[in-house]
């Protein structure tokens, strides 16, 4: 085919089999789009079809024998030949599958140069992996790994023509020992199947693996952490797949492969975690200390029950009521563009995480971080709380819809700092009902919450074994809130949730580094019915 000036291809139009009729086919490089409609009069409404050429998965040649009907005898007409066009099919609640369709005709010069022209568009498509790297956890969840990842996500990654190198994990920490071996730099992506804790293993790995081969000390609270451009894909296999479901809508492990197949990127803020200069852990989900801690910290002694244990150490922790005294200090968030308890959320193309991005970069190079965190000043609570929460996303999952916070953002670069403090059992239980409605769950007297891109915690026990603790924190923090005045209560400490696994410190440092990772996400899309949708909907009714 002849090309226009700049490189582009003129609109191939065709008259081509689809099913047992004939349409107009129409290949748009311009709109970047596959497109269909029936040329005979007069044309229904939803018969003009497209697929976007960013959602073709795969185009193959196929052998076609088309069978005529001819006076009450099925005749076999001359060989045609075909193609199958294999594209992501958008069903409700973001689900994914892969769809096809074939289109043939008796010419095989014209089949060549329809097959040829969309082949040379997916080599265009630049994003998308070649070779990745797997790790499957054989024991997560219900300890079907291995068969989801063989049974629904290898074939789609055959069909896109996607190599992959499949490690099977023998123990805890075996991903992460290994990324810090292996050549992590021949690969597109590293995909994990499990559930939240297996990404976390991977997610730990890579940015190690990152911090070390660029000389950084990751026990340096302040250090500013080298971004990670190696992108992970999450195929939810576990007993919690809460970052799955909050990053692309749903928890469906063909879902997950479609978005990797197609090289979506989404970027994702990381939160640090270190005590005395020393270095903890990172989080991308919760943050959780008191009851979402006590919850985590009896669920481990049950883990025989599966995932029931998690519903009986609720309703345990629940009844218990503790509640416990510290102080927390923090920074506002004073980059980023809105609240926590605005009604803009996080989705795909998201105006807010763009715009924080560029405000962030703009920063680092006018001032410094250091320089910008010195100058500000840091505001601090005291008081006793049921529930510290800080998340970096919404923490969406199938029983909470709307997640711990839901206009929390994927890459704003700040994390949503909720404190529940010490009220009623019922008041307490008001609040955790409204994490299943459309209700303000920060709508509550006992409710804060703030966007901040750094806190500290510490709890009354470590204060107290601390000397002057109220002299060095006015000196380093400021004035201390009046609104919440010391008080005494036992003196006990929780532990702390850090997505999904358990973390024991009584004082802890958190900092948010915007946009460290990316992963193989597209982000939530909004969930209406627009023309793509409805297109695609009309394809299976027409084949």
């Amino acid at each position: 085919m002849e090309r226009l000036p700049g490189g582009r291809r003129p609109r191939l139009v065709s008259s081509l089999g689809l099913g047992r009729r004939s349409w107009e086919v129409t290949l748009d490089e311009e709109r970047g789009r596959l497109a269909w409609r029936d040329p005979r009069p007069p044309r229904r409404a939803g018969e003009n079809c497209f697929v976007p050429i960013s959602e073709i998965i795969a185009v193959e040649e196929t052998e076609f024998n088309k069978k005529q009907r001819n006076i009450g005898r099925w005749q076999k007409m001359a060989k045609l030949h075909a193609f199958t066009v294999y594209y992501v099919k958008k069903a409700r609640n973001h689900r994914w599958r892969c769809s096809d369709a074939t289109f043939w005709c008796e010419d095989e010069h014209l089949c060549n140069q329809w097959t040829q022209a969309l082949k040379e568009l997916l080599e265009m498509q630049k994003s998308r992996p070649k070779q990745l790297l797997v790790y499957i956890n054989p024991y997560g969840g219900k300890r079907q790994g291995k068969r989801i990842y063989e049974q629904k996500v290898a074939p789609l990654f055959s069909l896109a023509s996607i190599s992959t190198d499949v490690v099977i994990t023998e123990h805890a920490n075996h991903a992460k020992d290994n990324l810090f071996e292996v050549n992590i730099y021949k690969y597109d992506g590293v995909v994990c199947v499990g559930g939240d804790g297996m990404f976390s293993e991977v997610m730990h790995g890579l940015i190690g693996r990152m911090q070390k081969d660029s000389g950084i000390d990751q026990n340096n609270p302040k250090a500013s952490l080298v971004q990670c451009n190696i992108r992970i894909g999450i195929i939810p296999a576990g007993s919690t797949d809460c970052i799955c479901y909050s990053t692309v809508g749903i928890s469906d492990p063909v879902t997950s492969a479609l978005h990797i197949i197609l090289g979506d990127c989404q970027p994702l803020d990381v939160s640090s975690v270190h005590h005395n200069n020393t270095f903890l852990k990172y989080s991308v989900s919760l943050l959780g200390y008191g009851f979402y801690g006590d919850i985590l910290k009896d669920s481990e002694k049950k883990r025989w029950m599966g995932p029931m244990r998690y519903d009986y150490s609720g309703f345990k922790t629940f009844l218990s009521h503790h509640y416990y005294e510290g102080t927390i200090a923090y920074q506002p968030a004073k980059h980023t563009h809105g609240s926590p308890r605005d009604k803009e959320r996080c989705r795909t193309g998201c105006y807010i995480c763009k715009q924080s991005e560029k405000q962030l970069a703009e920063q680092s190079k006018e001032r410094g971080l250091k320089h910008e965190e010195g100058e500000e000043e840091w505001k601090v609570i005291k008081g006793k709380f049921l529930a510290i929460n800080a998340v970096s996303m919404s923490c969406a999952c199938p029983r909470s819809p709307k997640g711990l916070s839901p206009a929390a953002h994927l890459a704003d670069g700040s994390a949503d700092l909720i404190l529940v403090r010490k009220c009623s059992r019922f008041d307490f239980l008001r609040y955790l009902v409204r994490h299943t409605n459309q209700d303000d769950q920060f709508d509550f007297p006992f409710v804060d919450v703030y966007r901040v891109k750094c806190f500290q915690f510490t709890s009354k026990l470590s204060e107290d074994n601390e000397s002057n603790v109220m002299d060095i924190g006015k000196k380093r923090f400021g004035q201390f809130c009046r609104d919440h005045p010391a008080c005494c209560c036992n003196i006990v400490n929780s532990t702390w949730n850090c997505d999904g696994e358990t973390l024991d410190s009584s004082a802890v440092e958190v900092r948010v580094h915007c946009q460290l990772m990316k992963l193989f996400a597209r982000g939530i899309e909004e969930d209406c019915k627009d023309e793509a949708a409805h297109s695609q909907s009309s394809i299976e009714q027409l084949l």
